[in-house]
């Protein structure tokens, strides 16, 4: 009676450890250095074996993406769990701590930051779409966004200043925010969320996830001597740019 459970749990052990070998080489040697040969050699199993729980290495690349994803929304989400303020304190918190992972966990900010994920542009399939929203960073950043759209006095963008051509992507996205905020316990109500609004939230991940890319790569275009003063400039622009107090921003670190 006991046998199934006991190949159960060695299948998981298995599984974790391929997935533990997996992530001691994407951090000592970056995503290259990721294969089913490489890890089969670390764990003095053969390559073939690994079939049995990957059904190649884009499978299991896409799971460590996940465990990444998973660990850097839990650090995040217990981050900001005492913070008072609501979700403006939050917002910038997350913020901060998304630059403060992407600089100390370089080769896994690239893995699931700055590698390619499908063809150029954005994936036009609403599943697609879902899935960014539901995962444990976008989540934490996204619900954060949501309590300021209901609790703070922003300001909330006309939708005129969206780009007809976008309109229809920038719906669709917005019904996804929506359903996994109700989800969430957040309620926004759904006049907050314009199109405009959206669109300003999309304006303000850019501009943060471009600010860290930079600067995690060095492509900063001149010598930055203080680069934590230039990020909290950014953060102190994007707050008055939705009419939010800059004090949270610029604390002292």
């Amino acid at each position: 009676m006991n046998r199934p459970v006991r190949r159960g749990r060695e299948r998981a052990a298995t599984d974790r450890e391929i997935r533990q070998t997996a992530r001691a080489l994407l951090v000592e040697h970056g995503p290259e250095a990721v294969t089913l040969r490489a890890i089969a050699r670390e764990l003095g199993i053969t390559a073939p074996a690994l079939y049995r729980y990957y059904g190649s290495r884009d499978d299991l690349i896409e799971h460590l993406r996940i465990d990444v994803i998973s660990d850097l929304g839990d650090e995040l989400a217990t981050e900001i769990a005492d913070l008072r303020n609501g979700g403006t304190q939050q917002l910038f918190a997350i913020c901060k701590g998304f630059r403060r992972w992407a600089l100390t966990h370089t080769k896994e900010f690239t893995l699931v930051f700055a590698s390619p994920t499908g063809g150029v542009g954005s994936a036009p399939s609403s599943v697609a779409t879902l899935k960014q929203v539901t995962e444990p960073f976008g989540r934490v950043f996204l619900l954060a966004a949501g309590q300021v759209l209901a609790e703070a006095d922003v300001a909330l963008p006309a939708d005129d200043v969206v780009p007809t051509e976008l309109r229809e992507d920038l719906a669709a996205y917005r019904d996804s925010l929506l359903a996994v905020m109700a989800d969430s316990g957040v309620s926004v109500p759904a006049e907050r969320l314009t199109l405009g609004t959206t669109y300003l939230m999309m304006q303000f991940w850019a501009r943060l996830y471009g600010h860290v890319t930079l600067e995690v790569f060095g492509n900063y275009p001149i010598p930055v001597s203080k680069p934590d003063a230039l990020f909290d400039a950014l953060l102190a622009d994007l707050a008055r740019e939705i009419g939010l107090d800059t004090g949270p921003v610029t604390e002292p670190r």
